[in-house]
């Protein structure tokens, strides 16, 4: 982990930067959208939530390109992913991303982490202080939409317990984001569109970019 600053403890905010975006054809976080990165509209969002902040990467050198391109002064740290545990070296997936963040935060004793994703960047701050101060009393929050998908990489996890699901996961290959969750935990799903659409009306959290062509999207949003 490379350090950088300092704030609150009970939760903290992880933003996974390290995806191998092949769709895209750049690292998104970094791509420039009407004159500033794209993470840079989520740090924005963020910079006023109390609370600890770390950018998951995927190695030393994507670091050293965020620090180069981006403002830094509300980061706590940089997380690189945790790879020595498994067998490919090269594996590109949010669920290595989830472990390196569940790793190092139990080690620095949080009790649970936000989970955020840098190609999603008008995610709306009362949506996020609304699913933390339901998250209290549950193990893990997480967005369902009506249809029972839910969204996996805008969500509050129980850091011990999800590094040992990670871990488990990542072991016999089982990478979907939603295996991460466990019938044993109390789990607070919120329904988007009885809920969080009531703090998100036109749902632009939920748009994430996956390929150029989704920029159109962030265009009509805003």
């Amino acid at each position: 982990m490379l350090k950088i600053g300092r704030k609150s403890k009970f939760l903290a905010i992880a933003i996974l930067v390290g995806g191998k975006s092949s769709r895209f054809g750049s690292d998104k976080g970094l791509f420039e959208f009407s004159g500033k990165p794209l993470i840079s509209y989520l740090l924005d969002t963020l910079s006023d939530l109390n609370y600890e902040l770390f950018l998951v990467a995927n190695s030393i050198e994507q670091v050293q390109d965020y620090m180069g391109k981006i403002d830094i002064k509300n980061l706590t740290a940089f997380i690189i992913d945790e790879k020595d545990d498994f067998a490919n070296r090269t594996l590109y997936t949010p669920m290595i991303g989830l472990f390196s963040a569940f790793k190092e935060l139990n080690r620095l004793n949080y009790e649970k982490v936000l989970i955020l994703s840098c190609d999603s960047p008008l995610i709306q701050k009362l949506v996020l202080k609304y699913m933390i101060e339901q998250s209290k009393d549950f193990d893990c929050c997480i967005p369902q939409w009506e249809n029972g998908l839910v969204e996996p990489l805008i969500a509050i996890y129980p850091v011990k317990k999800g590094l040992r699901i990670a871990k488990r996961n990542l072991k016999i290959r089982s990478y979907k984001l939603t295996n991460l969750l466990n019938s044993q935990w109390k789990i607070k799903y919120l329904s988007i569109e009885n809920q969080i659409k009531n703090l998100d009306k036109n749902l632009a959290t939920f748009v994430n970019i996956n390929e150029l062509e989704d920029l159109d999207k962030l265009l009509k949003k805003i």
